[in-house]
């Protein structure tokens, strides 16, 4: 765990600085500079491309991960034939958007039809966020996840900040701002490069008959089973924004949006784990090391859901003081069950640890393809069904029944195949802890008034319980040992 340790805390740094920045955007730059409809712009767009990005990659980036301890020697010609194949998918994608452009035109133009008009920076975002995913796969194998992490995470975020801030002093048009979404993707792929040149991991080899026989075929089969498998969770994350906006309309889209944001904060510690633990996932199944999955597996479910829980209980608790400071709040907090939904669907996800991880690594990859499936045909039906009934809430509701449904058919897989389970006691009390911490909160802080002084107070109190509780009930008892250990260590 110690190298996970260290890549993860460096990832989550990189996370979580991202988040500052994100909130700092979704929460006040855009509802400030964009009205509502253009706001909803703004995330349409992004999330129309991002939405391509699983089927033009191909699972190439998961089989970068599994097949890079069986080729290191030939690592380069490996590389150079991943990214071959990853612009022969997103030109494949791309040939398939321009062939269904009618039918995506029918689908937004009665309720978005500006969307029909920047169809080509959608293109653009998809090819650029194809070819960094396999950047950022490549940097995985050698366990470089940091500063991958920093592009992906930061820097897109704060070039997000400067071109909506040149809109705003009217540097820019509108038009032009959406078209520089895609130059923004394009800078944080040359940063990429250049990253890994520094590095001495990026150079180009075309000796592809250097593979031993049957390892292209392998890879191949391998790439375009999973890639299914790899859509499942995008999927849940971006297919409902985007029927919202072609449902009911752009200024629908961006309170969902918002109310996505502020929840979305609560996984992100699992993305960054999960980052780190894919590379040994796949190591262990090579080595037939299942011991040491199912303690991986054991260990990632209690402290992601120790960590996460707690920044959902922060979130939800605050969800009125969050509001509060949003420009225009009484449009968008209509959005706040979005949050709860949302956050509910993320905890429940993260409650069932590395589950899919762990199917992607293992000989019974083909599986996804059936998961997936079943979770497209549910959480598109859901949306259908709940949109236009319930609404934005709607969504969020189908969400969190694709999330819930999605990870128990996963669960149940890798149970009977592999006989391998993520729960334990520290689970459970984890568990009963956040509701107990959750009551107490609401009880004794009824009497406050919404603003910075309920955020402050609130989350303190929160944090104090909740880690008081995690010390008392000795939830992740090794864990804190060690942490004592060390803070024994720094005394003089």
């Amino acid at each position: 765990m110690k190298i996970i340790a260290k890549q993860s805390i460096l990832t989550t740094f990189s996370s979580y600085l991202g988040v500052l920045i994100g909130y700092f955007n979704v929460l006040w730059l855009l509802p400030y500079v964009l009205d509502p409809d253009q706001l909803g712009l703004f995330r349409t767009v992004q999330d129309l491309a991002l939405i391509l990005v699983p089927f033009a990659q191909l699972g190439i980036g998961n089989g970068i991960t599994r097949f890079y301890p069986r080729i290191k020697e030939k690592q380069f010609s490996f590389f150079t034939m991943s990214l071959l194949m990853s612009f022969f998918g997103a030109f494949l994608v791309g040939i398939i958007f321009i062939g269904l452009r009618d039918y995506l035109v029918l689908a937004f133009a009665a309720n978005s039809p500006e969307v029909i008009d920047f169809f080509g920076v959608v293109l653009l975002i998809m090819l650029f966020s194809v070819l960094n995913s396999i950047l950022d796969a490549f940097c995985r194998s050698f366990l470089e996840i940091a500063v991958p992490t920093f592009f992906r995470e930061v820097l897109l975020r704060i070039l997000a900040s400067l071109v909506v801030l040149a809109y705003l002093i009217e540097w820019l048009s509108f038009n032009q701002l959406i078209w520089s979404l895609g130059l923004i993707y394009l800078i944080t792929l040359v940063g990429m490069s250049v990253y890994m040149l520094r590095l001495g991991i990026f150079k180009l080899e075309f000796s592809f008959n250097v593979f031993p026989k049957g390892f292209r075929r392998e890879f191949l089969k391998y790439n375009l089973i999973t890639f299914l498998g790899t859509t499942g969770s995008l999927l849940i994350m971006k297919i409902d924004s985007l029927m919202v906006a072609a449902m009911i309309g752009l200024d629908a889209n961006a309170i969902y949006s918002i109310g996505f944001a502020i929840a979305i904060v609560i996984e992100m510690p699992r993305r960054a784990v999960s980052q780190v633990v894919m590379p040994l996932i796949a190591e262990y199944f090579v080595g037939n090391q299942l011991d040491k999955i199912d303690r991986l597996y054991k260990q990632v479910a209690v402290h992601q859901l120790l960590i996460c829980l707690l920044l959902f209980l922060g979130v939800w608790a605050n969800v009125d003081n969050l509001y509060h400071f949003i420009p225009n709040k009484t449009v968008y907090e209509a959005g706040k069950w979005v949050v709860f939904w949302i956050g509910l669907g993320k905890v429940i996800d993260i409650l069932f640890s590395i589950n899919g991880e762990i199917i992607v690594y293992s000989r019974y990859y083909v599986f996804n393809i059936t998961a997936t499936l079943l979770m497209s045909a549910l959480v598109i039906s859901l949306n259908l069904l709940l949109i236009p009934q319930y609404g934005i809430e709607g969504a969020a509701v189908a969400s969190l029944v694709a999330m819930v449904s999605y990870n128990l058919i996963k669960y149940a897989y890798v149970k009977i195949r592999l006989n391998l389970d993520p729960f334990s006691m520290d689970i459970l009390k984890i568990v009963l802890l956040g509701l107990l911490v959750y009551g107490l909160q609401h009880f004794l802080l009824s009497w406050l008034s919404t603003g910075i002084w309920d955020l402050l107070i609130r989350s303190s109190l929160i944090s104090l319980l909740y880690l008081s509780g995690v010390y008392v009930l000795k939830i992740a008892k090794e864990s804190q040992q060690v942490l004592l250990q060390k803070i024994k260590g720094l005394r003089p």
